[in-house]
């Protein structure tokens, strides 16, 4: 019953998701519409000569048919043939996005982990340790957390280890992995375009550690910058279910108060912590715009950025659709932890 529960339970929200996702492009193409014709043709221009072919352009992609067909023509070419426009160094936005989310993703998947682990960790040594010094600990590097801008974290930490004692470098890889991975007569493959994995995938465990080194530091940052909240947050919901009643049951029925917490006030406890890691997770993979531009990632985040200076619309509304898409499916995976943390959710 409580698979069938799950799996029925996963199966309304997957069919809730696509309309969602649906209603994210329709809003995205509402937003184009309020752009001049002209304009709209000119986020497909590839080439500066395409510049006095505006009318071409304009029949070419449909401009000046229906808003259903264009809508249609829209999601079939941002679908199928990855039409997302140029960016303002003419390159295709679709091209600049996939080259420079890798890095995102690379840094989201190796400190997600981290900042979850140790701030559940500590925030439930916290809360079963209150008002005590464990607690007054955590709740002080909580504040320092919060309180210290990622920037400054960024700059003392490359003044420290990287100008002073040269061990862990910005970008994404040493100027020799550079060469060796870009050059097309190597025997290099990118797989998934991530490079600590890519090296492990090509047998190159020298590249998987150059890559990592370079990650150490703004790991590090994001790390120490969200850490906090998630420890405040598993504080306050592990002390609010310490004092739930099938908490004080389960300890008249003579279970140890290790047993007590694991089974029981730590797992009720999660419910808010896996909404915020969620929305966490879904932060970093779209990009983290300070980070990304003190360590020279290259990261989708930074190019977002650059781009709304200018404005260059194209990859702005690129950047929404994405964002939009991920956190979407960042809430479906958020719903099915909740179910199966807890098993009356399933019954909604």
């Amino acid at each position: 019953m409580g698979l069938m529960g799950l799996r029925s339970y996963v199966t309304r929200r997957l069919m809730l998701t696509v309309p969602t996702l649906l209603g994210v492009t329709i809003l995205i193409f509402a937003i184009i519409q309020f752009l001049p014709m002209n304009m709209r043709a000119m986020m497909y221009i590839t080439d500066i000569k395409e510049l006095g072919n505006l009318p071409k352009l304009i029949q070419e992609h449909g401009l000046d048919q229906p808003l259903y067909v264009q809508y249609l023509r829209w999601l079939q070419g941002v679908i199928m043939d990855h039409t997302l426009g140029a960016d303002r160094y003419n390159q295709p936005v679709y091209d600049a996005i996939v080259s420079r989310l890798p890095a995102s993703v690379e840094l989201a998947i190796y400190s997600i982990p981290i900042i979850v682990l140790i701030g559940v960790t500590f925030g439930s040594a916290a809360a079963t340790h209150k008002d005590k010094a464990l607690d007054h600990m955590t709740r002080l590097l909580a504040i320092m957390g919060t309180s210290l801008p990622s920037f400054w974290e960024g700059i003392v930490l490359l003044s420290v280890f990287f100008a002073g004692l040269g061990w862990f470098p910005p970008q994404r890889w040493s100027p020799s992995v550079n060469l060796y991975v870009s050059d097309p007569n190597s025997s290099w493959k990118w797989y998934t375009h991530l490079i600590t994995v890519d090296g492990l995938l090509n047998g190159r465990l020298d590249i998987t550690l150059d890559g990592l080194r370079h990650l150490v530091l703004p790991v590090t940052v994001i790390t120490l910058l969200n850490i906090a909240l998630i420890m405040r947050v598993m504080r306050s919901s592990m002390l609010e279910s310490l004092g739930k009643e099938y908490v004080v049951a389960a300890r008249a029925r003579g279970l140890t108060e290790k047993e007590v917490i694991a089974k029981h006030a730590r797992r009720n406890a999660l419910i808010p912590v896996i909404t915020l890691s969620g929305l966490l997770a879904a932060g970093l993979l779209t990009g983290v715009v300070i980070t990304e531009t003190v360590f020279d990632l290259k990261g989708i985040g930074a190019y977002a950025a650059e781009s709304a200076a200018v404005p260059d619309i194209p990859v702005i509304l690129a950047y929404a659709l994405l964002s939009g898409i991920v956190f979407t499916l960042a809430n479906l995976i958020v719903d099915i932890l909740y179910a199966y943390v807890d098993p009356r959710i399933r019954l909604e």
